[in-house]
């Protein structure tokens, strides 16, 4: 079975990672600010390596100071973590329409659903296409709100030249296996605010405090530490950088392989009718996360099922965040986002992984020729 995703570990990886099971440290250690480092080195921005993605969106909001009765503006399309570390902190959701071509959230949408309430928008650069970052700047700056990038998909990617992690006021980054890089589960923030940057850092550390000009208890030992104000354990272990280092030495190779299957897929199914193919805007060099095929709403069950039964497992990025049952107190939701709901009618992943052969992308591809012949 060929999967629509998967990781890819070489030898360097592995080595990498033994030889940090041979170092004396297995939780944080010195591995943890190389990887901080080189993170730092790809997105031009500071960086804290945490324990997951979702862990990174909830240190982003909470470092912005989210509290009960704010509201973030986010798209229907994505995972239920851009909203649930949001609303874990009290926060409302308010969701704004995706465009349709890139299923990134349409600046003139988030525009319209700001209010007195409002503290952030949250963009998600969907399937790797970073969102229209120039555009939700000037809304963010226009109403003195933060812009914060879920970009979980699009580490690698640029934007007017820029990479992601350098633009919003703070970025949020995955490192799950199926993700353009992997320490098997982790994530960071990004942000060139020291501020936010200080505070996410706090808040996935438990919120220790070890520097003793900031003591409140000045009596106490040279062991001591304290907290201010309460944080998590969201910390990624030197043993997981250890393969985040060895991974971020290949990701100009991971992104390569990724854009030239994306570049296939589009020249295979290039003349294929009743199928659409996603678009790359001017603006964007992305570094593609999978390869989201649009396909009739009433064929797309039909075709994932063929694909499967043919040894391929596709996958449907994703079930609109608002139809969820955990937001059943604003039923009144189901239809006011039209382009997300029919974009996830219509939406299919196709396989895209770093080791994806071009006899497999020629095999599917056909496979999706034939079922539309």
């Amino acid at each position: 079975m060929i999967n629509y995703g998967r990781h890819f570990i070489d030898q360097m990886d592995i080595q990498s990672v033994v030889n940090s099971l041979k170092s004396d440290w297995l939780t944080t250690g010195p591995l943890v600010e190389v990887f901080e480092n080189a993170l730092e080195e790809l997105t031009k921005a500071k960086c804290v390596a945490v324990s997951s993605g979702t862990a990174a969106l909830h240190c982003a909001y909470f470092a912005i100071d989210l509290k009960p009765g704010d509201e973030v503006i986010t798209p229907p399309i994505t995972f239920i973590a851009t909203q649930a570390t949001a609303a874990q902190l009290g926060a409302k959701i308010v969701f704004a329409d995706i465009q349709s071509d890139t299923a990134n959230i349409d600046p003139s949408a988030v525009e319209a659903a700001i209010t007195s309430k409002t503290k952030a928008i949250v963009a998600v650069d969907y399937a790797g296409h970073p969102a229209d970052l120039g555009a939700l700047r000037i809304i963010a700056d226009k109403y003195g709100l933060y812009l914060i990038e879920d970009a979980s998909h699009s580490l690698g990617s640029l934007y007017n030249g820029q990479p992601t992690g350098s633009i919003a006021d703070i970025t949020t980054f995955s490192f799950f296996p199926t993700k353009n890089i992997t320490t098997a589960e982790g994530g960071a923030v990004a942000t060139n605010n020291e501020f936010l940057l200080q505070r996410a850092r706090r808040f996935s550390r438990q919120g220790l405090i070890k520097d003793s000009s900031e003591f409140k208890n000045n009596n106490e030992g040279a062991w001591h530490q304290e907290v201010h104000s309460f944080g998590l354990n969201y910390r990624l272990p030197d043993i997981l950088c250890a393969l985040g280092i060895s991974q971020l030495k290949k990701i100009n190779s991971f992104k390569d392989e990724r854009n030239r299957i994306f570049m296939k897929y589009l020249f295979n199914l290039g003349n294929v009718e009743n199928i659409d193919l996603p678009l790359i805007h001017k603006s964007v060099n992305p570094m593609w996360h999978f390869f989201p095929l649009r396909v009739n709403e009433t064929t797309r069950e039909d075709l994932y099922n063929y694909l499967l039964r043919n040894g391929f497992k596709t996958q449907v990025n994703y079930f609109p965040v608002h139809l969820h049952p955990v937001f059943r107190e604003q039923r009144d939701l189901k239809g006011k986002f039209p382009i997300s709901e029919l974009f996830y009618k219509q939406e299919l992943s196709l396989p895209l992984y770093v080791g994806l052969s071009d006899t497999q992308i020629d095999e599917i591809s056909n496979l999706i020729i034939e079922f539309y012949d």
